[in-house]
């Protein structure tokens, strides 16, 4: 009688290879950072990606190292530092430490400006003629700055004597600023008549124009108002604007009814103020 060989057990878990028991747990894999996930390709050295720093220490400012697809990496250079008594601007040398200033009015704010140093004597000379001429053209538009402007540019007047002392300075890593032509041969310097004839002509109304406070009889007035808002000054008889000849003056009144007591009465001119009233009568020139 022929038997046959005991057969094992059947898997009661289908699809798994010849074991007992339920299929394995799949954990997850953790990894450390910086390196590779299972399954993923690994960079190679020099292919892509930006080289580790050693642990510790991060790269600074201009020194990170960049590689090229399939060549060395490329070496930035560190940023230049300019050297303590060189201008800060070109870097040449000597160079002194100063402030230029520079104003600009809008109407009713206004605006600060200044550039501090160390300048050497090109750079330096460069930016005070710069700023001021800047100021002249853009610093009077305001009352605030009308005032302020002619202070501002005289305080440019201490910086540019610093530069003017200094030598010629030695070359540095950059070229130094064009210091263009003088003030005084620039186009902006004509500016500077707009505050001048706006004095000049307060001063002249003031000379030529009195109050009628001080109004006598035989003086010469000119309304340079309306009938209703009446602006009357007194004037030059031989002035082509005199346009009555005061008749009578009454004191400490606004009745110009009794302006009929004079001669050549056509018209009355009236003031009154806190502490003051009078009447003046006018007539013909």
């Amino acid at each position: 009688m022929t038997t046959s060989p005991p057969q094992p057990p059947q898997n009661p878990y289908p699809g798994q290879p010849g074991n007992y028991g339920p299929p394995p747990e799949q954990f997850p894999q953790y990894t450390q950072p910086g390196q590779p996930q299972p399954g993923q390709p690994q960079p190679q050295p020099g292919q892509y990606g930006q080289p580790q720093a050693p642990y510790g220490q991060q790269p600074g400012p201009y020194q990170q190292q960049y590689a090229q697809p399939g060549g060395q990496p490329q070496q930035f250079p560190q940023q230049q530092q300019f050297q303590p008594g060189t201008c800060r601007f070109c870097g040449g040398f000597p160079a002194v430490d100063a402030t230029v200033r520079g104003h600009q009015g809008m109407l009713i704010v206004m605006r600060w400006l200044k550039l501090t140093g160390p300048f050497c004597k090109t750079c330096g000379t460069a930016t005070v003629r710069d700023m001021t001429a800047k100021t002249m053209v853009q610093g009077w538009w305001g009352i605030g700055s009308a005032i302020v402007t002619p202070f501002v540019m005289l305080s440019n007047l201490g910086p540019a004597q610093k530069f003017k002392q200094l030598p010629e300075p030695q070359p540095g890593q950059r070229p130094p600023m064009d210091p263009g032509k003088p003030l005084f041969k620039r186009p902006q310097v004509f500016m500077l008549l707009i505050p001048i004839a706006i004095i000049a002509a307060i001063v002249i109304a003031n000379i030529t124009t009195t109050s009628t406070s001080e109004a006598t009889v035989g003086s010469c007035v000119v309304n340079k108002g309306s009938d209703s808002d009446p602006d009357v000054k007194v004037v030059d008889c031989t002035s082509s604007e005199a346009q009555y000849r005061v008749v009578g003056k009454l004191d400490n009144t606004t009745d110009d009814s009794r302006c009929e007591q004079f001669p050549g009465y056509e018209a009355s001119y009236t003031k009154q103020e806190r502490y003051t009233r009078y009447t003046l009568c006018l007539g013909a020139k």
